[in-house]
């Protein structure tokens, strides 16, 4: 059985109409949609502010910024993978920059086998990420909650007289009982107690 293709959205900041034209024969439909083009840093800013992207491409030098702190800005969010493509003169320099902030950098002017292969490689770090993006969430829901039941437990405590121990046996029995998660129990106390 076929795996599905997963679809990826693009985000291309280039003032280079040939460099664009090369880059999109790469972003086939079924694989890259939606792809949008802008040609600055403050339009790529103002399009992130009004949809999420899962790859940003930025072909630096922009018209109205190298790109650097392009790249920094929208690398910060997790779960987007940045790659900055810049002249092979500056290569060194920017990679070692970029690192820390976990930016992919590609020199320019590169073949199609290269691009092939940095395309394949932003898929598997998009996807590797989005694996710690699910963990995470439910890293966070377990936190909530672990606070939601604590704060249920200290509502049985001063409204009930109970002890930590009681109060906990309370929720956790109330949850077998009525087939519910303890979240559930511990809202409907807080619904009478809190």
């Amino acid at each position: 059985m076929a795996t599905p293709i997963q679809t990826y959205s693009v985000l291309l900041v280039s003032a280079a109409r040939k460099i664009n034209t090369a880059l999109m024969s790469f972003l086939p439909g079924e694989r890259f949609d939606p792809v949008t083009v802008v040609d600055t840093a403050a339009r790529a800013r103002r399009t992130m502010a009004e949809r999420d992207y899962d790859f940003i491409i930025i072909n630096g030098p922009l018209p109205d910024e190298f790109g650097r702190k392009l790249a920094i800005d929208l690398s910060g969010e997790s779960g987007r993978v940045v790659l900055l493509l810049v002249r092979s003169d500056v290569y060194e320099e920017i990679c070692i920059a970029m690192t820390p902030h976990g930016v992919l950098v590609a020199r320019r002017p590169m073949d199609t086998a290269m691009l092939g292969q940095l395309l394949n490689i932003m898929c598997s770090v998009r996807e590797r990420l989005r694996g710690f993006t699910k963990k995470t969430l439910t890293l966070e829901e377990k936190m909530e909650e672990i606070r939601l039941v604590n704060k249920a437990k200290w509502a049985l405590i001063e409204s009930c007289h109970m002890t930590e121990e009681g109060a906990h046996r309370y929720i956790q029995k109330q949850a077998m009982d009525q087939c519910i998660g303890k979240r559930d129990v511990a809202k409907n106390i807080l619904k009478i107690y809190g």
